[in-house]
């Protein structure tokens, strides 16, 4: 991470967070009908960090006729593909420009490190918009060679008022993987952050209001419990929906469909990613690194995340010893304090839940090499910290190994060939991601065609980059996002055919 990190805003957040935060539909922040508040709290601590009113049907309602007025009749509809760039990279900048501010109420949220929301998420909210403003004169219909005496072409419209759910683990940022296309292709947006992590998406819809950037009701957000995500996959008036979640909310967003107008839904959902080290690893130390930082930064809250390791049993010990090390060494404490190694989990009933599985694993007769417990050292008293987790010798059939935790528990597992290990790590539900190493060049290109992923990455966990479509296969999801890919999803063709 790069050095040239700003100072957290923290005075600022503790003055901003005083007032009551609304919903924003039609260019107005907006009462609630349903008069709920919902806190959110600092999971750093267990204190309440600020508030914001729950929204409900009649909001969703409302941003939806916002949405479909700005698509079908407002200015947005004329709006050039060249001002549309404009518009992405204007608010990039004010990404840029505000960065502390947002890192600091993501971390403050979201419990996790302030080098990591600054460095990591900000930097690429800002760095995406920017990309997908270079996509809006670049994604196009076809001339389409048909017999006889016609022209034939396609075209690449907009597909309408897009319904966009996030989730806890990078708030702004898997937004900004949503929004950044959405608006680039020219559709209008309903975006439901989740309740657990709100604030630094108010903050940056805010921006955009105050710059005067977006017509109204291009952009619209709600504030409201995970249920009201229903009313909006429901919606007769949504014409599409892009989820990053759990698989089970992801199924229930696809009976929605079913059941409304059969809008088309991309789904990012969980994952219990393998990550396999075969003993002609080129550089075992880099190896054991890599995998365990994969992992263990942002807490261990990422569906990507190799959460199962698996180790040639000639390498297994070393293995096992030294990420046990880099474990007890692990500092956890205040986001904000640069020797922090990690944060707390996001709400104590993600904690909770994260600790039921580590007591499975236990009970099920997974070695706890390092961790297992709470954190309360010191100021972590009243925090959600939880100790990086090891376990060794698992068995592939057990919960831990087969169920997303979604927090620092790692599953290591031995395996003595190719074959074996092939089938366990497909072994699974999901189909995100999967890792290899190897020093041989003919079983990179074997193993990696044979696992079940959506992407496979090899003498590298984790490498990602617009250019290249993230998503998974099985029950990680439909669809992809980055790159043109995601742009399909944003967008409906028609064939259009001329006689001569």
């Amino acid at each position: 991470m790069t050095n040239n990190i700003k100072a957290p805003e923290l005075e600022w957040a503790k003055e901003w967070l005083k007032s009551e935060k609304k919903s924003y539909i039609n260019g107005w922040w907006t009462e609630s009908s349903s008069h709920q508040r919902i806190e959110s709290i600092n999971p750093a601590n267990g204190k309440v960090l600020g508030c914001f009113q729950g929204a409900g049907q009649a909001e969703v309602d409302a941003a939806v006729a916002a949405a479909r007025e700005a698509f079908d009749f407002g200015p947005w509809k004329t709006t050039s593909r060249k001002e549309r760039a404009s518009i992405l990279r204007q608010i990039s900048a004010l990404v840029r420009e505000h960065q502390a501010e947002l890192a600091t109420l993501e971390s403050l949220d979201n419990g996790k490190l302030y080098k990591e929301s600054y460095c990591d998420d900000m930097q690429e909210v800002a760095d995406i918009l920017d990309y997908y403003a270079g996509w809006t004169d670049k994604y196009y219909g076809e001339s389409n060679p048909v017999e006889g005496d016609f022209i034939s072409f396609t075209t690449k419209d907009p597909i309408g008022v897009c319904g966009l759910i996030t989730p806890f683990n990078f708030p702004l940022l898997l937004a900004a993987w949503k929004i950044a296309p959405a608006l680039a292709m020219g559709n209008t947006i309903v975006f439901k952050p989740s309740n657990a992590t709100s604030f630094s998406a108010i903050r940056f819809v805010e921006l955009i209001h105050e710059a005067n950037i977006l017509p109204p009701g291009v952009l619209n957000l709600i504030l409201a419990e995970g249920k009201v995500g229903g009313y909006i996959s429901q919606h007769m008036g949504v014409d599409k929906i892009s989820f990053t979640g759990s698989t089970n909310v992801g199924k229930q967003l696809v009976r929605d469909s079913a059941d409304s107008n059969l809008k088309p839904i991309t789904l990012e959902l969980g994952g219990k990613s393998p990550n396999i080290l075969f003993a002609d690893v080129p550089n075992l130390d880099a190896a054991i690194e890599r995998s365990f930082y994969g992992l263990f930064t942002h807490k261990g809250e990422k569906c990507s995340a190799p959460t199962r390791l698996f180790v040639h049993r000639d390498i297994y010990d070393k293995v096992v010893d030294r990420l046990a090390q880099m474990a007890n060494d692990y500092r956890l404490g205040d986001p904000f304090d640069p020797s922090s190694d990690q944060g707390p989990q996001v709400t104590k009933a993600h904690m909770e839940r994260i600790l039921d599985y580590i007591e499975s694993g236990i009970q099920q007769g997974a070695r706890l090499v390092v961790g297992g417990t709470r954190d309360t050292e010191g100021t972590n008293a009243d925090g959600f910290f939880i100790r990086p987790t090891i376990f060794a010798d698992v068995d592939n059939s057990m919960r831990i190994a087969q169920e997303e935790i979604f927090g620092p528990v790692l599953c290591v597992i031995p395996f003595t060939d190719e074959e074996e290990v092939i089938t366990m790590a497909n072994d699974n539900i999901y189909g995100l991601a999967a890792g290899l190493w190897t020093n041989d060049v003919s079983r990179a290109h074997r193993v990696a065609r044979r696992l079940d992923a959506g992407m496979v990455f090899v003498n590298r966990y984790g490498c990602y980059d617009f250019a290249s479509p993230f998503g998974g296969l099985k029950q990680s999801g439909w669809g992809k996002e980055y790159a043109m890919h995601s742009l399909a999803s944003y967008t409906k063709s028609k064939a259009i055919w001329i006689a001569h």
